[in-house]
């Protein structure tokens, strides 16, 4: 169930980005309405998370450091399915919390290249995504978000205002068509996969 600080803070998210950076989402549709999946996108800026999950009618959960739960912010990315992870590293307590989730029938965001871009080109994709894959057994949707690195990227303080957001759904990609080759490591097979299928968008 979407609570309604959940849905306050899509709100928020939405107007902002449409009023300011001409938001345009393309392939909606392509979101499933139930059951679980993983939203594997590129990674350009601290804006991703709010503006992949702003139309999407669903309770996504993301990733955040864990040193964010602290005070107000804490208080308020936990009431917005955060899940707290240790600099980047995907513990046996944190995968035991984000399968949980993902079992429940919950989405979760995930970038398959585990930090944001320093240049705002796509990078490679570490095995993480192929892990959680793997132990979940859900399909993959990949998004490819475009614009937030001129807007918010690495080394900018403030949003730069006027510059276009946009953001492509692709064709959900069922679990059985994923890539498990014995030839190399499976979970970085399929998160190769998974960063070409979103390499493949605009």
């Amino acid at each position: 169930m979407i609570t309604f600080t959940y849905r306050i803070a899509q709100l928020i998210s939405y107007l902002y980005l449409k009023v300011f950076h001409r938001l345009e989402v393309t392939g909606i549709d392509n979101v499933p309405k139930n059951g679980s999946f993983i939203m594997a996108s590129n990674h350009l800026s601290f804006l991703d998370p709010p503006a992949l999950g702003c139309r999407v009618n669903r309770n996504l959960h993301y990733f955040a450091r864990d040193s964010l739960f602290t005070g107000p912010l804490g208080f308020l990315i936990d009431k917005l399915n955060a899940i707290p992870v240790n600099r980047g590293q995907l513990d046996l307590k944190t995968l035991k919390l984000t399968l949980s989730v993902l079992n429940s029938g919950h989405p979760l965001l995930v970038f398959p290249e585990g930090t944001r871009s320093p240049d705002g080109k796509l990078g490679k994709a570490k095995k993480g995504v192929g892990l959680l894959v793997s132990k979940a057994k859900c399909d993959v949707l990949p998004v490819r978000i475009n614009g937030s690195f001129e807007i918010l990227g690495k080394g900018k303080l403030f949003p730069r205002l006027g510059k276009k957001l946009s953001i492509t759904y692709g064709d959900l990609i069922p679990y059985q068509s994923l890539p498990f080759s014995e030839n190399v490591k499976p979970h970085q097979a399929i998160s190769d996969f998974v960063i070409e299928k979103i390499s493949e968008l605009q």
